[in-house]
């Protein structure tokens, strides 16, 4: 398999409007990475460049050793799923994945065994002979995948390729692509605006925003310790919650200041917050970081807020409770069986451990 680099890619449209600027990524052999940002961020346009859809307007694109900048796509040796699935409709599911083969002369005999390999891959025998019409959408996706496995490429592109299936078949089928990814051990390049699918399939995640990259690292560290506030809360769901507030200090120790609480900054962080006493930041807290007291043993007062609940959202297994401080909004992940009462106040625990703070006039992460 093949490593994919890319050395300072910019596209700019007429009107000297930058799709990406300066992207510099390098891609290992048999990697999985993931693309991820909001729409118009330019992570498809990104993805084209690497497949030859779209010319670079500066910087190289290499595949292995080779740069290709000046290579066609169907000399680039990689394989592309798209978003619409892309079938011919008058020609069998045999044909559509059989088609590529046929086009680069590949014998008989060894277009049919892949055909099959690749069938039995995705559990799609029983449906080579029936027409795209036929199928169910998750049915279409996996012989468009099917498609692509065929040729064997040094890499696979995936640009949006769930975006069409209902919410059930999206969990199968990004399920059903990473264990694909376990089987084939190929380099593997996914675009998606979910940022779900992304947390779940990809070992390494490339988070856009407005052509530019903003953080690169593995699900893990990108939720723990995300660069900026926008990779904060774009990772992450319910996304994290932020309010604005200065530094103050009480009794010698610094506290954060909502307005309608105060929340003591724990000793680990003290240090680093320092420079910003009497200064407003933003802070910064998960969901799944603030707690009912009356579920808590042992409750800081100096963590301890006060706010009103105003929307109950059941998941089932956990509840998202929407809150009110009478300044600020908050959502906390709490669990299915907690339901306090709507319209009434409740005190809150904060985990103070796990709160980011991010410079006001930048956006970056202090802690």
């Amino acid at each position: 398999m093949a490593q994919v680099s890319l050395k300072n890619i910019s596209k700019v449209f007429p009107g000297n409007i930058y799709a990406i600027k300066d992207i510099n990524l390098g891609i290992e052999s048999k990697e999985f990475v993931v693309f991820v940002g909001p729409s118009g961020c330019g992570k498809s346009t990104t993805l084209r460049i690497i497949a030859g859809l779209e010319d670079a307007t500066e910087g190289q694109v290499y595949i292995g050793d080779q740069l290709v900048n000046n290579v066609p796509p169907k000399d680039r040796d990689i394989a592309m799923v798209f978003q619409n699935y892309a079938l011919y409709p008058h020609m069998t599911v045999y044909e559509n994945m059989a088609f590529g083969l046929r086009l680069r002369k590949y014998p008989k005999a060894e277009i049919e065994a892949r055909v099959q390999e690749a069938a039995s891959i995705l559990g799609i025998e029983k449906l080579l002979h029936r027409k795209p019409r036929e199928l169910s959408g998750g049915q279409m996706q996996r012989v468009a995948v099917g498609r692509a496995i065929v040729r064997k490429p040094l890499v696979f592109l995936f640009d949006e390729p769930l975006s069409n299936l209902d919410a059930k078949m999206r969990v199968l089928m990004r399920t059903e692509i990473k264990k694909l990814h376990m089987r084939l051990q190929t380099t593997m390049i996914y675009v998606t605006h979910d940022q779900i699918e992304a947390m779940t399939m990809g070992s390494r995640i490339v988070v856009m925003k407005d052509g530019l990259i903003q953080q690169i690292a593995d699900p893990i560290t990108l939720f723990d310790k995300p660069v900026n506030k926008f990779v904060a809360g774009f990772i992450g769901s319910p996304p994290m919650n932020f309010v604005k507030g200065p530094v103050i200090k009480k009794d010698g120790k610094l506290y954060f200041n909502e307005g309608t609480f105060q929340v003591k900054i724990i000793d680990a962080m003290a240090k680093v917050m320092a420079p910003y006493f009497g200064k407003e930041v933003i802070f910064g807290i998960r969901p799944e970081d603030i707690y009912d007291k009356l579920f808590v043993s042992e409750a800081p007062p100096e963590n301890t807020i006060k706010a009103t609940c105003e929307v109950i959202e059941p998941m089932g297994s956990e509840a998202y409770i929407y809150l009110n401080t009478g300044k600020n909004s908050l959502v906390a992940k709490v669990g299915g069986h907690d339901k306090p009462a709507i319209n009434q106040d409740m005190d809150l625990v904060l985990d103070m451990s796990k709160v980011h703070f991010f410079d006001k006039d930048t956006d970056i992460t202090i802690i």
